[in-house]
């Protein structure tokens, strides 16, 4: 099991420090979530949380992943570097696929896209996307991403996007592992047959649970039409459960491949103070990561 820091709502000037900390305690990579503004009147729920609030400020910051993770990548020497998830949605591909590739190109083999979808209307409508199609969108989305970003002359031609041959340089060597989100079923369907692995919300242990058995389950109906075997298939979200190896063991033993995570919330610690901040990411390091890479 790898665990990666998710550096939500993290203040600006501590993103570098908080990254160099994580790697000198020994996590595997650090994750940048993504929210393009907020609209003072949300016209949906949060789908994410019993009450459908959303549980952050609105003034809480929110870095731009793909400004923050060259400047991680950088800063660091082997960290990997993913999003979870960016709003692929909202975008075109295109686009994300030359901002994608060339942080691949330059940080080789550190690089991950985590995509999803968004749950709040006034970001399509306000950035002049159909929030209607936006689950088979993804689909397109992502297959034009994989094409462009294996490098070479490639066209397509498909309901939404259309381009004769092109190709777009640097391509990605190694390519950069896809991983897609969402919790229905039409969610989990599009990570088993476009995703290199699925990559989930916050959720306790019975949810947990019940979202890899339904995974499970749609494996079977797919059969062969899934993209990876199951053995190479990642698992990566954020569980609500105890800080401890026993925790962990039991997440993995359910098919949990990386635990995303803010430790600062386990300790009881003010979680905006900069220095329990760094000491929580020591910690958990000490008292879960490397007992866990023991075992």
């Amino acid at each position: 099991m790898r665990f990666s820091l998710a550096l939500a709502m993290t203040q600006p000037g501590r993103i570098l420090t908080l990254s160099k900390a994580a790697e000198a305690a020994g996590w595997h990579g650090v994750t940048m979530p993504e929210s393009v503004f907020y609209p003072e009147e949300v016209s949906a729920k949060y789908p994410y949380s019993a009450d459908g609030q959303r549980f952050w400020p609105s003034d809480a910051d929110w870095v731009d992943p793909w400004v923050a993770i060259p400047a991680i990548a950088a800063s660091t020497e082997r960290l990997m570097l993913g999003t979870n998830v960016t709003k692929l949605a909202l975008r075109h591909p295109l686009l994300m696929a030359k901002t994608v590739g060339s942080a691949a190109a330059m940080f080789p083999g550190r690089i991950e896209l985590g995509v999803g979808l968004s749950w709040i209307p006034e970001e399509f409508a306000w950035l002049g996307q159909d929030m209607s199609t936006r689950g088979v969108r993804l689909d397109e989305q992502v297959d034009v991403m994989r094409k462009v970003l294996a490098g070479g002359w490639v066209e397509h031609h498909g309901r939404f996007y259309d381009f004769d041959r092109m190709r777009m340089d640097p391509a990605a060597e190694p390519s950069v592992p896809i991983h897609i989100g969402g919790h229905s079923n039409a969610g989990l369907r599009r990570a088993l047959l476009r995703g290199d692995g699925w990559i989930g919300a916050q959720g306790d242990l019975a949810a947990v649970r019940e979202v890899i058995g339904r995974l499970g389950e749609l494996r079977e109906q797919l059969g062969d039409d899934v993209r990876v075997p199951a053995e190479r298939f990642e698992v990566k979200l954020t569980p609500i459960v105890a800080p401890t190896v026993d925790a962990m063991e039991e997440l993995a033993a359910l098919g949990v491949t990386e635990v995303i995570t803010v430790p600062w919330y386990f300790y009881g610690d003010d979680p905006e103070d900069p220095k329990a901040q760094d000491e929580a990411v020591a910690r958990f390091g000490d008292e879960v990561i490397a007992p866990m890479a023991k075992r």
